[in-house]
Parts: C-alpha cells; structure tokens; sequence
C-alpha cells in the first residue's frame, strides 16, 4: 500500500496546527486564571538564542503553509509577521488550517518528483517534493510545533501529550 503525498502532508498538518490551537486555549485560560501577562508566554523562550513562542508559532505555520503551496506549486499565502498576543496567534493558525484546508489531493499528489528550491541564510536548497516534505518541511514543522508545546508545559500550562497528539482516530 501507498500513501499519497496528499494524505502524509495537509491532513497531518491540519490536525497538528488544529491541536496547538486547542493548546493555545489552555494557555489563555491558564493566563486569565492566573492573571498571568500574556507576554510572559509570547516572548518566552528556553534559552537566550532561541526563538520565542511567537516565532516558533509563526515558523510552524509558514512551514505548513510554504510546504502545501510549494507542493501544489502554488504562490505561498503572506502572513504579517506581528502577534503579539495569545489570541492573535491563535488567529493566525486559525488563518494556515483555513489555507491549508483549501488544497485538494489533485493539487498535492504527484508532487513527489517536483523541482523545490529555497534559499536559506544565503544557501541554496533543492529538493524534489518527496525528499522536500519528508526531510525538511515535516521535520521542522514538528520541530517547532513541539518546542511550541514545551514552551507552554515549561510555564505551567496545564498540557500533556495527549493534547499534543490529539484526538487518535
């Protein structure tokens, strides 16, 4: 049995973008709760080099949205690069399901062999569409969507695994 590139891409994302917003929920009761400064949450970060957990929500949707696009070889949807709230980055993974949900398996499958190219501090990447999702667009999507979890647990947020995987179907 095969998978298409459809189903090992959008439908992954969708659901993973879907339950860091159910996490992003727990984060603003547990703010509201604790008269917590949301900013203590948006701006944190495990170590001084690191991203803040604004920047690793908006590195998980761009990669969600630039991995759907360059797949279906379509123009990658701009996103303002500007929340400065809980709610507004929920709001904006609410924006990437939203484009994300608009890809069709037509657009995606097939895309194994297309040509990817991206430019990366000044270094040229080129991948096709399968080494593309699996090697680079998955693993980091992942990476920053889970350091987005840790970032939350670390402050208290009430969340465990299961609200990172989600519902299993």
């Amino acid at each position: 049995m095969t998978i298409s590139m459809y189903k090992a891409s959008i439908p992954v994302m969708i659901k993973m973008l879907g339950n860091l917003e159910a996490i992003l929920d727990k984060a603003i009761t547990h703010t509201t709760a604790r008269k917590i400064d949301e900013a203590a949450f948006v701006d944190a970060r495990l170590f001084p080099d690191m991203f803040t957990f604004a920047r690793q929500i908006r590195v998980a949707t761009d990669m969600a949205k630039g991995a759907g696009a360059r797949l279906a070889g379509i123009e990658i949807p701009k996103f303002d690069d500007n929340e400065k709230t809980l709610g507004e980055l929920k709001a904006r993974l609410r924006r990437a399901i939203d484009f994300l949900k608009t890809l069709t398996s037509a657009q995606i499958d097939g895309s194994e062999e297309r040509a990817i190219t991206l430019t990366i501090g000044g270094n040229t990447l080129n991948f096709k569409g399968l080494d593309y999702l699996l090697n680079w667009a998955l693993p980091n999507f992942y990476f920053h969507i889970a350091t987005s979890y840790n970032l939350l647990r670390h402050g208290g947020v009430e969340i465990g695994k299961m609200d990172y995987i989600g519902k299993v179907q």
